[in-house]
């Protein structure tokens, strides 16, 4: 579906795609994640031709991607982070225009307005304004208008930011409907969980270009942390903290608020073997968490940073 090879692109002295390639397979929800500055949204406007590149290449369903190549243009859908619909027309009317821009068949275009009014559960609200949508409803019209067209491919970024519980749900279930349906998908998070939870590969990116991709279950296995354990224990001091380094598959130990936090290597027993530790020595403890993995601790091994940097 997308093919990018050795994409560079500068602003003056500073390189914002460093020979930056990626491929994304056709029937994906493919995760594009990285700090803030490290890219991504550079990589979407070259890959929809909103910006000159100075070196490399861009095929997009296997044609070179260029700002006249409309022929493709009109197979995608762009959600962007910012809202983008007109507040002087009610929700009806905003997806009937930007539909409008991509199906001039009038008849074909108020049955496809009509679905993506029901995909995004806006019946009841086609008449009304964007002033007076809640941020979740002004996300769902934001989707409705990027998706109407129904396009092979979709490029979101963000479509979940600052929404609550409930339209987050509805919103990445409504997302892969869309892939069942057999729309390709770019997603963009600041969310680990979500990207955890819906995409099938995932490349990660810093300094405008990608240092680790696969699936979930391939990027864990890129790093070193096997097991994160959490102990609410009270007035730890030094001497009991080196202890706990010393002990077999620990690399990283911190302290703070009275939280012991150890990760481990994917070895067994760890947890057994630290609270033995802190039993021997006579120490209480409270509240205590094992976790295998997560994507955020491949983010931060593999970048050294936390996601919103």
């Amino acid at each position: 579906m997308i093919q990018i090879e050795n994409l560079v692109k500068r602003y003056g002295d500073l390189v914002a795609l460093d020979h930056f390639n990626l491929n994304v397979r056709e029937g994906e929800i493919f995760g594009l994640l990285g700090p803030n500055g490290s890219g991504k949204t550079t990589a979407i406007n070259c890959m929809l031709a909103l910006l000159k590149f100075d070196k490399g290449s861009i095929r997009i369903m296997g044609e070179e991607m260029a700002p006249d190549n409309y022929r493709v243009k009109r197979e995608i859908g762009v959600v962007m982070q910012d809202v983008a619909v007109f507040e002087e027309l009610n929700v009806r009317d905003n997806i009937d225009y930007f539909c409008g821009l991509y199906i001039k068949d009038k008849k074909r275009r108020q049955c496809l307005v009509e679905d993506a009014i029901r995909f995004t559960g806006l019946e009841d609200y086609r008449k009304t304004f964007p002033k007076k949508l809640s941020g979740g409803l002004l996300r769902r019209l934001n989707i409705a208008c990027g998706i109407a067209h129904r396009p092979r491919l979709i490029i979101l970024d963000e479509p979940t930011v600052a929404v609550d519980p409930q339209s987050r749900n509805r919103i990445l279930e409504g997302i892969c409907e869309l892939n069942r349906q057999g729309s390709t998908i770019i997603y963009t998070s600041h969310y680990m969980e979500e990207v955890e939870q819906i995409c099938t590969r995932i490349a990660i990116m810093d300094h405008g270009r990608v240092i680790a991709s696969g699936t979930k279950e391939e990027l864990k296995g890129m790093i070193r942390t096997g097991e994160t354990v959490t102990i609410e224990a009270v007035a730890l001091d030094e001497e009991i903290l080196e202890g706990i380094r010393e002990l077999p598959h620990v690399f990283d130990v911190s302290y703070a608020d009275q939280m012991l936090t150890v990760r481990c290597t994917g070895a067994k027993s760890n947890l057994i073997r630290l609270l033995a530790f802190l039993q021997d020595r006579g120490i209480l403890f409270g509240r205590v968490f094992s976790e295998l993995p997560t994507l955020n601790d491949v983010f931060l091994e593999i970048t050294g940073k936390q996601l919103r940097d």
